[in-house]
Order: C-alpha cells, then sequence, then structure tokens
C-alpha cells in the first residue's frame, strides 16, 4: 500500500509544470502471485466492472483470482523482455523522448509516467512531483479514445490523491485525441512504413480494446471514438470502405461485449477465401500483453488454424519519432497559457530518437 506524505509548502516558490503520462498498468513480474495482485487491484476498480459488488467480490475472489493469475502469468512470460514488461519500457521510453521533444521546443516541463494499477502509482509520481516544487500538473492518459472503464479511472486516481493534499497544484487533464491530426499521421505513417517493407495489401483490420456494450447504452463515447478514429485512418490510407474492418478485442466474461469480436472476425476471413490480413491496434499507443500475446500470437494462430496463409501484426506507435512528435503536438495545445518556456540560451535541439532520450533522462 502507498502511504502518502505531503512535502511543506515553500512561500513563493515560482510555478513549475510537469506532465504526468498514465498508463493502464503490468505486473512486477510474470508470476502467479505478481499477477494476482495486479488483477486483484485492476478488476476491483468500480470503473472496470460495474455490477453489484457482492455478486462481483463473490465472483473475483471465488474464481478468478484462484485460476486466472496462473494462466495470465504464462501469458506475460512470452512476451516479458530483459528490461520488464513492454508496457512498461515503452511508457518510460515515451515520457522520456516526450520531455525531449518538449525540450527542443523550449519547454520546461518534467514528464514523469504513472500506471493506474500496480507500480509506479499515479499518487506515488503526484507526491514526487509535489517534493520537485511542481505547481502545474498535465494529466495525459496513454488512451487516444475516451473511456469511462479507462480514462475516468485514472483521473479518479489523481482526485483521490488530491482529496488527501492539503495544497494542490493546479490540474489540466486530457480526456482524448483520438482524431487529431498528428495522431491519424503517425498511425498511417505506421502502416505505410509496413506496406513499403511487406507488400500492399488488404483488408487492413484495425482492432481496438472491446468494452462491455452496455457502456455505449449508457451514454460512454468510446465506440464512437474508436470508429471515428479507423474513419480517419483508412481516409488517410485512401482505403474503401470494403478494405478495412474494424473489430474488439479483450471480451472478459459471458456478457456482450462491442462487435465485432477480433478474434472471430479473424477467423471468419479465413474461412471466407482470405489469404493475408495485415491487423493494427490503433488504441494502443504501446506494445503490451493484449497485443503482442493476444494479437500477434493467438489471434494469428486462429486465423492461419481456419486457412489463412499470412498474418501480419503492425506494431504499436511505441518509440516512433512521429508518433512523439504528435504526443508534443497534443500536449503542448493542453499547456497554452502556462508560462513553461525556457529561456533562448538555454533552449535544446532535437534532432534524433536517441537525443530525445538523452535531454528527457537530464532533465
Amino acid at each position: 500500500m502507498y502511504f502518502h506524505k505531503e512535502p511543506p509548502y515553500t512561500h513563493g516558490q515560482p510555478p513549475r509544470t510537469a506532465i504526468l503520462l498514465c498508463n493502464l498498468g503490468t505486473p512486477d513480474a510474470p508470476s502467479a502471485s505478481a499477477v494476482r495482485r495486479y488483477l486483484a487491484e485492476f478488476l476491483s476498480d468500480r470503473r472496470v466492472v460495474e455490477i453489484p459488488r457482492l455478486l462481483w467480490w463473490l465472483i473475483l475472489h471465488g474464481i478468478i483470482l484462484r485460476f486466472r493469475p496462473a494462466k495470465s502469468a504464462a501469458k506475460y512470460a512470452s512476451i516479458w523482455t530483459k528490461d520488464g514488461s513492454p508496457l512498461k519500457v515503452w511508457t518510460e521510453k515515451q515520457a522520456k523522448m516526450l520531455q525531449g521533444w518538449l525540450g527542443q521546443r523550449n519547454h520546461s516541463v518534467k514528464v514523469r509516467w504513472a500506471m493506474r494499477y500496480g507500480s509506479t502509482s499515479i499518487a506515488s509520481q503526484l507526491d514526487a512531483m509535489k517534493a520537485d516544487g511542481v505547481t502545474r500538473v498535465l494529466v495525459l492518459p496513454a488512451y487516444p479514445q475516451y473511456s469511462a472503464t479507462t480514462t475516468a479511472s485514472v483521473f479518479d486516481a489523481v482526485y483521490a490523491w488530491a482529496q488527501r493534499t492539503r495544497f494542490l497544484p493546479e490540474f489540466r487533464f486530457i480526456n482524448h485525441y483520438h482524431d487529431h491530426p498528428d495522431y491519424i499521421d503517425a498511425l498511417a505513417a505506421s502502416v505505410l512504413r509496413h506496406w513499403k517493407s511487406n507488400g500492399y495489401s488488404t483488408p487492413l483490420v484495425m482492432s481496438f480494446h472491446g468494452v462491455p456494450a452496455r457502456t455505449l447504452e449508457l451514454g460512454d463515447p468510446y465506440h464512437c471514438e474508436c470508429f471515428k478514429t479507423a474513419r480517419l485512418l483508412a481516409e488517410r490510407l485512401k482505403l474503401k470502405k470494403e478494405e478495412y474492418k474494424v473489430t474488439f478485442q479483450s471480451r472478459l466474461g459471458r456478457a456482450q461485449w462491442l462487435q465485432p469480436y477480433t478474434q472471430p472476425s479473424l477467423v471468419a476471413l479465413a474461412k471466407a477465401g482470405v489469404k493475408r490480413v495485415d491487423v493494427v491496434c490503433p488504441g494502443f499507443i504501446s506494445d503490451c500483453l493484449e497485443t503482442l500475446e493476444e494479437i500477434s500470437m493467438e489471434a494469428r494462430a486462429a486465423f492461419l488454424l481456419a486457412g489463412g496463409k499470412t498474418f501480419h501484426y503492425i506494431p504499436c506507435l511505441n518509440d516512433d519519432p512521429e508518433w512523439i512528435v504528435a504526443l508534443c503536438n497534443v500536449s503542448a495545445q493542453h499547456l497554452a497559457g502556462w508560462d513553461t518556456h525556457l529561456p533562448p540560451d538555454k533552449a535544446a535541439l532535437v534532432t534524433s530518437r536517441e537525443e530525445a532520450l538523452a535531454l528527457g533522462a537530464k532533465t
């Protein structure tokens, strides 16, 4: 458990600005015990599972946390790297690069990263920001499309920290950037690079993370924002409606989720005679279990078993410089009005991924 300790207030301290890049979370290790701790926190979030608490407590602790951790740990082990979880590795790298690119534009902004579940927690990073004298925080969720199950849950964690903090920094929150032109351009560029290396092919399957179908009925904009992202990406790639397909993955439980489901759709394509599919996951900005194992391994195997011949997974944006520039542009728009600029003689010039990482690590 994380214990909150507020640093003393320094009178007359100058304003300092920081960005908190928040992703979903990951176990600390690919072990059953670590996965159990992670799932217990994740699946206890009322934003994630919206069924009566007592019933869900019995299901979670009586069934899921008894049998799922070992199975999920094996999946995590299949994608684990020498540096740890891919999601953690990419999120940390994105934060460093974002700080570097903002420095190139003369912004004196500290960028920290946090996970909604597991470590490093949102609360611990906000405490670290206060200890650094930060007085203004831009909260940047790693979710291009808004959902109460993800984006709002990040905001909940910030609000929970705020409730036990006396002197609050000024906060701004980014709800979404699903239709931001630079985000769409970065996605399109990644697909075009893939086609340049592997040959042009359709259909292009755009797989988004799924959520229960009832969230759409309750007013969650996620479904609509996913389809808008897909439409804009298709337009940018000059694809006709029949040349791409939008699907939803990562279904949990027996309730109806947003459809069509990814794996059954891929199987149907193979059985219909489609020999090659290219799959991209626009809603994930970092490769993780849901992309590397669920799509690149499980979905690939299902497509090939059903008669398909060639399956290509197009990696997430990760540390793509064009994507970091897009993230920088999104951030800069929301920083407007806060004086964050460095004096000209202290401005840095960033021309490569390596320089951006180096600058991010120094500042």
